[in-house]
């Protein structure tokens, strides 16, 4: 991968992301970071969580409802997205890589990796 220009910004980015575990979301970024970088703007954020994604330096986590979170713990494992609430979660768990074998069996192509996200009610929407 191309070096790219030290940013500040971006170093506290990936700092703030590492002292996470609830898996923020931009707009969460954004305003802690203004603490520190009151100029910030969304759109340096977003473009810098982007650009952090892209270079697997964290993790961007889809679940198909509510904005993308963000994980500064790169590390494989796996995450669970309250249906109720839009929390993610990680989940301590043995891995299941074992299903990329599986689904390989009846597939011509490479599988290289897998991501699953599991979805339901997280112990505080299940206690509410």
């Amino acid at each position: 991968m191309n070096t790219l220009k030290y940013s500040r910004q971006r170093e506290a980015i990936k700092e703030f992301l590492a002292t996470r575990h609830d898996h923020p979301t931009a707009d969460t970024v954004y305003s802690e970071l203004r603490e520190t970088f009151p100029n910030i703007s969304l759109g340096t954020v977003y473009r810098n969580l982007s650009l952090l994604s892209d270079r697997d330096e964290i993790l961007k986590i889809s679940t198909g409802d509510g904005p993308d979170r963000f994980d500064g713990n790169t590390q494989p494992h796996y995450h669970f997205a309250c249906r109720n609430c839009h929390q993610v979660l990680d989940l301590e768990m043995e891995s299941i890589d074992h299903i990329e074998k599986t689904a390989a069996k009846n597939f011509n192509g490479n599988i290289e990796t897998h991501i699953t996200h599991f979805y339901g009610l997280c112990p505080t929407c299940i206690q509410n």
